[in-house]
C-alpha cells in the first residue's frame, strides 16, 4: 500500500497521546468516585463491566486513526477484469517450424501451448488466428468459440518464408477490418477464410475510413500476440508494422521461439540455417509497448502463455481507498456511540 499524502501520516503519533489523556482520566475519576455502599463498589469492580467502559473509547480512537489514514490518500495496486476483448494469435508456420530440435517438433510445442493459451480465456474473449510464412493466412476469425479456434490450431500448414511484419499487419486487418489498413501490401495473398474458400479482401469501397491515431498501448479491447523462430525475409519491414500497431493503440506482444543463434537443424533429411531476430521482436514490443519473451523450449513457451493468459484476463491497477477507510471511520465512531448509549446510557462516545 502507498499513500498519496504521507505527510498525514504523522498525525498518527497523536494517539499515544490520546491514550494518555484517557488513562489519565480514568484513574482521576477512580479516586474522585465516591460509593454508597459495598455492592456499588463490587459492581463496578465487575470484570465484565470494567472491559466493556473501556470498548466505546478503543473504537474511537481506532476510528480516529482509520480516518487519519483516510487523510493521508492511502492506494493499493489491485488486479482488476481486463477490458480486453479480442486477441490474435499470430503463429509462424515457417518451414523452419517443422524443426524436430523441440520434440515433437517446434510447430507442434508452439500448437499445444497456444491451445492451452485458449483453453484459459474467459468465455467472452474473442480468440483470432494468423498464420504467416511468406504470405498470411486468417485460419480463423475472432470467435468465442473455442473449438472452432482449437481445431484452427489444430489444421495450420507449414509455408515457405517468414513474414513477420506482414503478420502483425494481417492481424491489425483482423481487428479493424474496415480501416483499411493493409490496402498496399500483398498480406494475405492466396488466404482463406474459415467461412468461405475466396481469397480474402479487405481493399473494397468499405475500407474506405481509416482508423483514427491512438497513444501507443492504448487500445484496451484488443491485443496481438506473435511468435516466430525465424528473422523476416520477406513482407514489409517488422518495424513499419509495428509503428502501425502503435498508432492504432495496439499491444504487440512477441515471442521468439528457439534459438538467437544461426545454427543448423535437420528438416526432412534437409539442414536448414535457423534462428529469430530477437532485436526487432524487442524493438516490436518497445514501440507498441507490448513485452518480448524468449523460449528456448516447449517448457518455457507453455510458461510464457501461460503468463501471458493471465495477464490477458486481469491487469494490475493503482486505486485510491481513501473511501474506505472513511468509511470504515465512520462505521466505527457510530459503533462507539451506539455501545456507550446502550451500556452507559450516554448520547455520544467519550473518553471516559
Amino acid at each position: 500500500m502507498t499513500f498519496l499524502w504521507p505527510e498525514a501520516l504523522w498525525l498518527l503519533l497523536a494517539l499515544p497521546a490520546l491514550a494518555g489523556i484517557y488513562i489519565v482520566l480514568v484513574r482521576r475519576k477512580r479516586a474522585a468516585l465516591q460509593y454508597s455502599s459495598l455492592s456499588l463498589v463490587r459492581q463496578a469492580m465487575a470484570p465484565a463491566q470494567n472491559i466493556r467502559r473501556h470498548i466505546p473509547p478503543l473504537l474511537l480512537i481506532v476510528a480516529i486513526s482509520a480516518l487519519i489514514v483516510a487523510i493521508a490518500r492511502p492506494a493499493a495496486v489491485i488486479n482488476m477484469p481486463s477490458t480486453l476483448r479480442t486477441v490474435i494469435l499470430a503463429i509462424d508456420v515457417s518451414m523452419s517450424m517443422a524443426a524436430t530440435d523441440v520434440a515433437p517438433s517446434r510447430l507442434a510445442a508452439a500448437q499445444a501451448a497456444a491451445k492451452a493459451f485458449i483453453k484459459q480465456q474467459p468465455r467472452d474473449v474473442q480468440v483470432g488466428i494468423i498464420a504467416f510464412a511468406g504470405e498470411a493466412d486468417l485460419v480463423q476469425t475472432p470467435t468465442v468459440n473455442r473449438e472452432a479456434a482449437l481445431a484452427a490450431i489444430d489444421h495450420l500448414q507449414l509455408g515457405y518464408g517468414t513474414a513477420i511484419g506482414t503478420g502483425i499487419i494481417a492481424a491489425l486487418v483482423t481487428i479493424f477490418p474496415d480501416a483499411g489498413i493493409g490496402g498496399k501490401y500483398d498480406i494475405f495473398g492466396m488466404g482463406r477464410s474459415p467461412l468461405a474458400a475466396q481469397p480474402i479482401s479487405f481493399n473494397d469501397a468499405r475500407s474506405a475510413e481509416r482508423a483514427a491515431k491512438l497513444p501507443p498501448g492504448s487500445y484496451a479491447s484488443a491485443a496481438i500476440l506473435l511468435i516466430t523462430d525465424g528473422r523476416g525475409t520477406s513482407g514489409p519491414w517488422p518495424t513499419t508494422a509495428a509503428r502501425m500497431a502503435a498508432e492504432r493503440g495496439v499491444r504487440v506482444y512477441t515471442i521468439g521461439f528457439g534459438t538467437t543463434e544461426s545454427t543448423s537443424v535437420e528438416i526432412d533429411g534437409q539442414s536448414m540455417e535457423v534462428g529469430f531476430d530477437e532485436a526487432s521482436l524487442k524493438e516490436i514490443a518497445d514501440t507498441t509497448h507490448g513485452e518480448y519473451f524468449h523460449a528456448a523450449s516447449a517448457v518455457e513457451l507453455s510458461s510464457i502463455y501461460q503468463n501471458l493468459s493471465g495477464r490477458f484476463v486481469h491487469k494490475k491497477d493503482e486505486m485510491e481507498m481513501t473511501a474506505l477507510f472513511t468509511a470504515l471511520a465512520a462505521v466505527l465512531w457510530l459503533t462507539s456511540a451506539a455501545l456507550s448509549l446502550m451500556w452507559f446510557n450516554r448520547t455520544s462516545a467519550g473518553l471516559t
